[in-house]
């Protein structure tokens, strides 16, 4: 299998995960038969991803380092979350709005230990360093000068690396925290969504995210066209937390492109247009 078709694998494979989870999620079931159900879709779709690994051959280190980094623990993290949150759920106490507000708030204090045992790493990670990937996220690297996980050896070391792990255990605690603060601001305790609740930034140029938002304002996507450019601005910043600067000089000078004024725009629709007919293969 070459790089390019592996990886439009994986990315359907995520496609069809999240979408199979979001369409549990919007169910009536109580959160304790929904999450079950979505572990099972989890544990598929992580059976799906380690098959298609036992077919392809990192052609270099990044490209492992980035499937153990990024790819794997976005899947496990699911697998993780849930497997929590069904803990959570299905042990919780059938009590008043406080005791369980009490429930929530010692399930929450829990999670410190994971923060304060990995403080290192978790910075390391959340820094986006680089320089120890390679004892971190390559196969049969592990340097037992690092603080290893006394698990590790139950690991599949074809599928596993010496941190991957703890990564998708970030990953999905931060979800976590996120839940179980949602359950003891709640009014009575019992809300009983389990949606993935993770704060959004903004990854692509900020000329992007400026040509997207005019785009819109003309076409009169908020409040019924009521909106001014003003406000939709300061919405966006607000929401993903980025500073646009100067947006008028920034209209400025796309209008002075000399090829494809709205590259961005054009980019999005070639996108859409490309997945559309990856579903239709």
């Amino acid at each position: 299998m070459n790089g390019q078709n592996f990886k439009k694998k994986v990315d359907q494979l995520w496609k069809d995960l999240t979408t199979a989870v979001d369409q549990i999620n919007r169910s009536e079931n109580d959160v304790v038969i929904r999450a079950e159900e979505i572990l099972m879709e989890t544990d598929a779709a992580v059976r799906q991803l380690k098959d298609l690994l036992r077919q392809y051959q990192f052609p270099d280190w990044s490209n492992e380092i980035y499937f153990f980094k990024n790819t794997k623990p976005q899947f496990v993290a699911v697998y993780i979350y849930y497997s929590k949150v069904l803990a959570i759920e299905a042990s919780k106490p059938y009590a008043d709005s406080q005791a369980l507000r009490s429930y929530y708030e010692n399930e929450r204090s829990n999670l410190l230990y994971f923060y304060n045992e990995q403080r290192e790493f978790i910075s390391y990670y959340r820094r986006k360093s680089t320089y120890l990937d390679k004892k971190y996220f390559v196969r049969f690297k592990f340097d037992f000068k690092l603080k290893l996980s006394p698990e590790l050896y139950s690991y599949d070391e074809e599928f596993s690396t010496s941190h991957d792990h703890i990564v998708s255990q970030i990953l999905a605690n931060d979800l976590l925290e996120q839940y179980l603060t949602n359950k003891i601001d709640s009014k009575d305790g019992k809300d009983n969504s389990i949606d993935h609740i993770k704060n959004l930034e903004w990854t692509a140029p900020k000329v992007a995210l400026i040509e997207l938002l005019y785009a819109l304002h003309q076409t009169k996507c908020f409040n019924g066209g009521h909106s001014d450019l003003a406000e939709i601005f300061r919405w966006a910043e607000n929401s993903l937390n980025i500073n646009l600067g100067n947006y008028h000089k920034t209209l400025g000078e796309i209008r002075l492109r000399k090829i494809d004024r709205t590259k961005f725009l054009s980019l999005l629709q070639h996108n859409f247009n490309q997945y559309l007919d990856d579903l239709d293969l």
